[in-house]
């Protein structure tokens, strides 16, 4: 794959940072989050050396069989390779790890440029490590602990000036490859430059959110967080709730992840949050919440009784079986006994459910005027109040508080972000009302006539700086383009579905926001006039980008599926063809088109990608043609695409098949990359054409980029007339394929019938022999076997469970 390596933009001077460079890295530790920054590091290209002890069981025969000796860290990182979700963007990266162990190997890390220790948490054991990679580290080379609560400072008790000075922490986030928080954490020591360099190749390269922190007990995300969570164990006490009424509150919502508050718990472990919250109680004796962190009786027990979550069998929820049936039981707090769980139903939660937009939908839960409000209302005020009195200890602004919640534990709106939304002054004097009274620096604020924590200001994104009294940018920001901050200033156009945005230099971007971004008649007009305001108006080009949490689900099922059951074959029919149209028109524009996915990509979102000038991908990008599972075949120039590459691919008649087949089998089980990296594998991304982004926050900047460097010297395609089709060659192949399948039993007879309606168009039809086909001739095999399959009532059947149920059905 083709990922965005370099740093360096134009027009910017190059600092000492900026020359330090990063292609060896040594791990220390192998457990759960060492084996996992390995890998999160051979996938973005470095070599990495991943060391642990010698196991200690080993007989006296044994010690001499490296094997044996480094059987540790080699069956952890096997398991780690076996989990789900998935550590590597592809299972080719782990041939960057070399492992070994701390005996035999330490003097690996001698050509290291980074050594990231992540050894038990333990001081004394921390420094017996440092010790030793002190014997072997190179003057220069960085050196950082991932300890998520152990003082940065104490670990360097003894070690070199030049230990020192290259010497912090780097706590990142479990699982590292997805959750994008990483907190560097500088000791008074630690050299300006090695910390700016962290902050700078944490973003760029590794694709974090990096957030400086203060030497502070959990420093921010778990201070804040757990303290959060901690309350809420509290409050669930004083208000009688139950474990599913505060999931169902404290989840999507609220713009929190599913597993919301008690799921969360079950699955980090209550062991892991009790051992942060006791570090707190002990470390933190002058913190006014310092009651938050003694234990619950029921959390108590709980650990008394080894009930700490998935890794035990039960935590607050437990699965069971009933009559084969899998059942979900929630712990009752006041018995602590297990019971099945029970829906919950709140009037301002129903209240609230059509609103969309969170900052509106939060001002709806904080006036509930049920229980459910008092609920809201209890945990905003106390997180509010415990924020702004951690401003200076852990953090001298606002912006890096609700950066760190919001990339470590999954919140879409930070505290301070959620407090501007309801409205700092009326809040404020609710707070104080309910004995919740924040910092007097926000009073200050106040009163000096500033209303909110942030503002945007010429497409900048700014915070109110406390020291100065006045808006700053936020640093790190200033290159970025974030679509929220020109909503208001750049629109050039817009529809129900689209906006599209001026984004500077000539270059347009079209936003989609359907709902799953799926697309529709309305973001089909949205791309067609897009692209003519760009042809038009002197524009010099145009990225299909967005940043929802998914770039698109696909084509509007719940469209497609009412024509067929009304049997508007025409309307269907045309519906079809516009969108070929429209897909083509990306591809054969006047000007470059540069599509930008991340997340689902699916269908018609992939459709656009194979048909764009250029890609410029999130690494966490899922694309691929999932037609098949509705019952019929891509038929948005997908299948065409496919067929296209795989024209281009073959060197001989005879390789033409194999090539034909791997796409044919791509289409058929409904393959989908789990990276933009694997999506060069299958065949979807382009190498040397393509680039894949690490920090999804730079792609419509790194895209807009891509669009500026197409336009010197582009030329409008083509369309091919020399397409390579193999006709009856081929065909029977495919039919005895299907057929086998269905033999077998592995695939139903609906699914034989797709196969050979799909396997003919790939084949470019019932021709007696090899011959070249245009794309348009391609696209009219698509349209006709599109329709064919719609109207078959096992089709419609696995529309209707799709958009009923969810479920993709196999009849």
């Amino acid at each position: 794959m083709e990922t965005l390596t370099s740093a360096a933009t134009s027009g910017t001077s190059v600092t000492k940072a900026d020359r330090r460079v990063i292609k060896k890295v040594a791990v220390l530790g192998s457990g759960v989050m060492g084996s996992r920054i390995a890998l999160h590091c051979a996938n973005i290209g470095l070599e990495v050396t991943l060391l642990d002890i010698v196991p200690f069981d080993l007989k006296e025969e044994e010690k001499s069989n490296p094997k044996l000796r480094n059987r540790l860290v080699n069956d952890a990182l096997a398991f780690a390779l076996k989990t789900n979700p998935s550590p590597v963007y592809n299972k080719k990266v782990v041939n960057r790890v070399k492992t070994g162990n701390f005996d035999d190997n330490m003097n690996l890390i001698a050509d290291a440029d980074w050594v990231i220790e992540v050894v038990v948490e333990r001081l004394d054991i921390k420094k017996l490590v440092f010790e030793k990679v002190e014997k072997f580290r190179k003057p220069g080379t960085l050196i950082t602990s991932n300890t998520s609560g152990i003082p940065i400072h104490l670990m360097t008790e003894g070690r070199s000036e030049d230990f020192r000075r290259h010497f912090c922490g780097t706590h990142f986030f479990n699982p590292p490859r997805y959750l994008r928080l990483l907190e560097i954490i500088p000791t008074p020591e630690t050299d300006q430059e090695v910390v700016n360099f962290l902050m700078n190749y944490g973003d760029r390269f590794l694709g974090k959110t990096t957030v400086l922190c203060k030497d502070t007990p959990a420093f921010i995300a778990n201070r804040i967080g757990v303290a959060s969570i901690m309350a809420l164990f509290h409050l669930v006490e004083q208000m009688d709730l139950t474990v599913e009424e505060v999931d169902k509150l404290t989840g999507p919502v609220l713009g929190r992840p599913k597993s919301a508050t008690f799921r969360t718990c079950d699955v980090v472990g209550l062991d892991t949050l009790v051992h942060v919250a006791n570090g707190l109680r002990d470390n933190c004796p002058n913190d006014e919440k310092h009651a938050l962190f003694t234990l619950p009786s029921y959390v108590s027990k709980m650990v008394e009784n080894k009930w700490i979550g998935t890794k035990a069998g039960q935590g607050f929820f437990k699965q069971v079986k009933d009559g084969g049936k899998k059942q979900i039981l929630a712990l009752n707090l006041k018995t602590l006994e297990y019971e099945p769980s029970v829906k919950v139903d709140f009037p301002t939660l129903k209240a609230a459910k059509p609103v969309e937009d969170l900052r509106k939908r939060t001002k709806v839960l904080y006036a509930g005027t049920d229980k459910a409000g008092e609920f809201y209302r209890n945990i905003f005020h106390g997180n509010f109040a415990y924020c702004s009195n951690r401003i200076p200890e852990i953090s001298d602004e606002t912006y890096r508080i609700d950066q760190a919640l919001c990339t470590g534990f999954g919140w879409e709106l930070g505290p301070f972000e959620t407090w501007d939304a309801l409205g700092v002054a009326e809040v404020t004097k609710n707070m104080e009302a309910s004995g919740n009274k924040p910092a007097q620096w926000v009073y200050d604020m106040l009163a000096a006539g500033f209303t909110s924590f942030y503002k945007t200001e010429n497409g900048k994104r700014l915070f109110y700086d406390i020291p100065s009294k006045s808006y700053k940018v936020i640093p790190g920001t200033e290159s970025l383009i974030n679509l929220d901050n020109i909503r208001k200033t750049n629109k050039v156009w817009g529809n129900s579905g689209t906006t599209l945005f001026d984004i500077g230099d000539g270059v347009l971007n079209l936003e989609f926001h359907t709902k799953m971004n799926s697309i529709g008649g309305e973001v089909i007009e949205g791309i067609n006039k897009a692209i003519t305001i760009a042809e038009t108006e002197g524009w010099k080009g145009l990225v299909i980008g967005n940043q929802g949490a998914n770039f698109s689900a696909g084509a509007n099922v719940a469209m497609i599926f009412m024509l067929a059951v009304e049997q508007e074959w025409d309307e269907l029919y045309f519906a079809i063809k516009t969108f070929q149209d429209t897909v083509m028109r990306v591809r054969y524009s006047s000007i470059p088109v540069v599509v930008a996915p991340h997340g689902m990509t699916l269908g018609g979102g992939c459709e656009l990608v194979l048909h764009a000038d250029k890609v410029v991908a999130a690494a966490e990008s899922y694309i691929g043609l999932v037609e098949f599972g509705i019952g019929v075949i891509p038929a948005g120039g997908g299948t065409k695409e496919y067929i296209l590459r795989a024209s281009d691919d073959y060197t001989a008649d005879g390789l033409l098949v194999d090539v034909l087949k791997n796409r044919y089998l791509g289409i058929g089980m409904a393959k989908v990359s789990t990276s933009a990296s694997e999506a060069f594998e299958l065949g979807i991304l382009k190498q040397g054409r393509d680039i894949v982004v690490i920090n999804k926050d730079r792609q419509i900047a790194e895209a807009k980029k891509a669009v500026l460097e197409l336009t010197e010297g582009y030329v409008k395609p083509v369309q091919r007339t020399d397409i390579k089709v193999l006709g009856r060659a081929a065909l029977g192949m495919f039919y005895a394929g299907a057929n086998s399948m269905f033999s077998g039993g592995y695939i139903s007879e609906h699914d034989k019938k797709i196969s050979e309606k799909l396997g003919t168009v790939m084949c470019g039809g019932d021709l007696s022999a090899a011959t070249e086909v245009s794309e348009q001739y391609l696209l009219e095999l698509e349209r006709q076997a599109f329709l064919s399959l719609c109207g078959e009532k096992k089709t419609l059947e696995r529309m209707q469970s799709l958009l009923t149920s969810g479920k993709i059905l196999r009849n």
